[in-house]
Order: C-alpha cells, then sequence, then structure tokens
C-alpha cells in the first residue's frame, strides 16, 4: 500500500480551514438518526483538528439526491446529532461552493465546526467536475478525507479535492489502510479468507482475486452450494447458481495452482422449509441432501474443523455470514466460527479483520464485534478492496 500523509504529518493549522470528507450518510427514522456509527468514526479526525484550532468543514453527500436539492436529503437533518456526538455547537451552512461559504468561514472562530450542504446536490460532485471542485477548494487550506465508506468512487470530494489541496489521511481512514494492509497487503501468513453470503455472481472478482492471495480460502452461505453443485454434489432444492458451475470450477483449479486451499463444507443442516426451527431440521454428510431439502448452515462438526484451520493461521480477512444466519437455528456455524476467530485474536495469535454490512451485523450477533482486531463498516470499499482493485479516493491521497 503506498504511503499516505496522516494528520501527524500537519504543521500548524491554527486559523487555517480544513475541508474534510466524512461519511454523514446515516440511517434516519422520522427524521432522526437511528445509528451514530459513522460520525463516532470521524469524531477523533474532528476533534485532532479543533484541538489544532483548524476551522473545521465536513463535506459530506447522504442519499442519492442526482444533483438536485431535496429537502428531505438535506444534511440539515443530522446536524443535532453530529453536535451530540463531538460535543460542540456546529454551524450548518447550505451551500458547498461560492460566497456563502467563504462568509461562513469568516464568522466561524478557530476550532469551530460547519456542515456545508449535501454534496450530491451538484452534479459537479458525481461526476467528478474539475471546476466544481476548484470551487469547493478555493474555501479551504487543506484536505483530509476520512471517509474510506466512499473511496472507491472518484468524485469531487473524494479525489478531485485530494488533487488540489495538501491532503491527509484522517484517522478513520488512515486505521482502515493500516488495517487492510495488515490483513492483504502485506499480511503476516498463513492468511485465511472466509467469503459468505447468498451469491457467488456478487463476489466473483472477490474470490477469484483471493484465491492468489491467501493460503485457506473458506467458502460458506448460499454461494458454497454452488461449489458443491458444481463438483456434483446434489444441493436439492437449496440456493444455488447451477449456471456457474464452470466458474467455480476454474477458481478452485486457480487456488490449486496457487496453493491456496478451499474449504467447502463436508456436513451440512438442511431442512424442507426455510424458516426458524423448522419440525424436519436435520445435520447430515453434505452427499446426503435430499432432493426436497435445502441446506442453510454449515453443521457443526465442519466448523469445528474450520476453526482448527483458523489456529494454523495468523491472519484472517472475513466477509459474508456462514449460514442464512438471520434465521435461527442457521445462525450457528457463523457465530461458532466467530467466536473461534475472537478467542484466536484475543490471545495474540491471529490478526483478524471483517467488513461488509451482513458481517458487521453476524459478528455483532455472536457478540465478538469488539474482539476483531479490526471491523470495516464500508460496504462496496471494502469488497472493492477485497477485489484487489485501487480505490481511487485512497490512491489520491498518496499521490
Amino acid at each position: 500500500m503506498s504511503a499516505f500523509k496522516t494528520l501527524d504529518d500537519l504543521g500548524d493549522v491554527t486559523g487555517k480551514v480544513a475541508l474534510v470528507r466524512v461519511d454523514l450518510n446515516l440511517p434516519m427514522k422520522d427524521g432522526l438518526v437511528t445509528d451514530e456509527t459513522r460520525i463516532r468514526a470521524s469524531a477523533p479526525t474532528i476533534a485532532d483538528l479543533t484541538a489544532k484550532g483548524a476551522k473545521v468543514l465536513l463535506l459530506a453527500h447522504f442519499g442519492r439526491p442526482k444533483g438536485e436539492r431535496s429537502s428531505t436529503q438535506s444534511l440539515s437533518l443530522v446536524v443535532g446529532a453530529v453536535e451530540k456526538v463531538i460535543g460542540q455547537e456546529i454551524m450548518f451552512v447550505p451551500e458547498v461552493v461560492g460566497p456563502v461559504v467563504a462568509q461562513s468561514v469568516g464568522i466561524l472562530g478557530n476550532g469551530d465546526v460547519a456542515i456545508l450542504e449535501n454534496t450530491r446536490f451538484w452534479k459537479g460532485e458525481e461526476a467528478n467536475d474539475p471546476e466544481f471542485a476548484k470551487a469547493i477548494a478555493e474555501n479551504g487550506d487543506f484536505f483530509v478525507n476520512d471517509a474510506f465508506s466512499a473511496a472507491h468512487r472518484a468524485h469531487a470530494t473524494t479525489e478531485g479535492l485530494a488533487k488540489l489541496l495538501p491532503a491527509y489521511a484522517g484517522r478513520s481512514m488512515q486505521a482502515e489502510l493500516e488495517a487492510l494492509d495488515a490483513a492483504l497487503g502485506t499480511p503476516v501468513k498463513p492468511v485465511a479468507a472466509v467469503v459468505g453470503g447468498a451469491k457467488v455472481s456478487s463476489k466473483l472478482d472477490v474470490l477469484t482475486h483471493l484465491v492468489s492471495q491467501v493460503d485457506h480460502l473458506i467458502i460458506g452461505g448460499g454461494m458454497a452450494n454452488t461449489f458443491l453443485a458444481a463438483k456434483g454434489v446434489d444441493v436439492g432444492k437449496s440456493l444455488c447458481e447451477h449456471d456457474l458451475a464452470d466458474t467455480a470450477n476454474s477458481i478452485i483449479e486457480t487456488a490449486d495452482k496457487s496453493g491456496c486451499t478451499v474449504h467447502l463444507p463436508y456436513e451440512v443442516v438442511v431442512s424442507k422449509e426455510f424458516a426458524a426451527n423448522p419440525p424436519s431440521l436435520r445435520t447430515c454428510n453434505v452427499h446426503e441432501v435430499a432432493a426436497d431439502e435445502m441446506i442453510l448452515d454449515v453443521g457443526p462438526s465442519a466448523v469445528e474443523a474450520l476453526g482448527d484451520v483458523l489456529k494454523t493461521c495468523r491472519t484472517l480477512v472475513w466477509n459474508g455470514p456462514m449460514g442464512a444466519f438471520e434465521t435461527e437455528p442457521f445462525d450457528a456455524a457463523t457465530v461458532s466460527l466467530a467466536k473461534t476467530a475472537a478467542a484466536l485474536t484475543r490471545e495474540g495469535s491471529l490478526t483478524s479483520v471483517a467488513g461488509g454490512g451482513d458481517t458487521v451485523a453476524a459478528l455483532n450477533h455472536a457478540g465478538v464485534a469488539q474482539d476483531f482486531s479490526y471491523i470495516s463498516t464500508a460496504g462496496g470499499a471494502f469488497l472493492e478492496w477485497m477485489e484487489g482493485k485501487e480505490l481511487p479516493g485512497v490512491a489520491a491521497l498518496s499521490n
């Protein structure tokens, strides 16, 4: 991973204007923010800059207004929630460029914070229009990107600004990049990857990239059925992409050539219906699935064997659940393997990095999220990083 500047590289910024890209795309209900995780992620960066006496202008998008102003997607709606988390009053500025922003900067004292309006109200944001980026940059002295979750987008406020002003990674971005580097950039081997989820098609690029990077690839969730079917196993009426058999087999071939062991479930939990604790629930060998049954989780002895694999590894990257974890008892494999990974991390033998929405929910459900070395809240950016793609927002910081 290329080098990038952090807030530790800032000189005296008293009275200087920091344009800080954060993630304020927050879940709302009845006009109130329901989850403050993303605000808390950027709080250390904001605190660092205000303590140094900078004037902090927060840039963020909210929803998908497609270049039009919309009262229901104004960032004015999140100001109260941000004030509560960072513990200071915030000015709301209904523009992102022009004289209104310049006047607001004049009113702000050193160490004050303002939130500018939703950057996506302007078409120039998603188009990464250089003129729009230049107009934003005119009101700032330096740029801080603290929104890894938007780093896979080449937009004016994620990539454009980094080319126009001295650019730094915020604390959350820095932590993310350091964790990702430890997981796949320069990891301690052996490395294991757990990839779960419903469909192979959504994670094709991830699987293809990982087999050349890791020593053990553990495949769970509905996508395991596609691999099993490709190997000639009858998966009954399980969720399965039969048309991807050739793709699945070529991924396994690539893994063999790269010296990566692919682990598929040999014991599974099946049921005739997908419901909580169904009467037809049973555990069987993967070759004993009946035509009217579906595979909904990995069986306990297979999970134990996967736990033994993790005990031989030093690094783990995790994305996606092992079974249909939202419905009991099909959460058992995910919870069990997550607990093993957490215990190994606690005792210091494993560096564990996990990411993606389902994954965070699954690890919280297992009660082990706090024990992993790092959990990325980014969805798309984390997946693209797992696919080995360069993220424009990250690349711009290191130029």
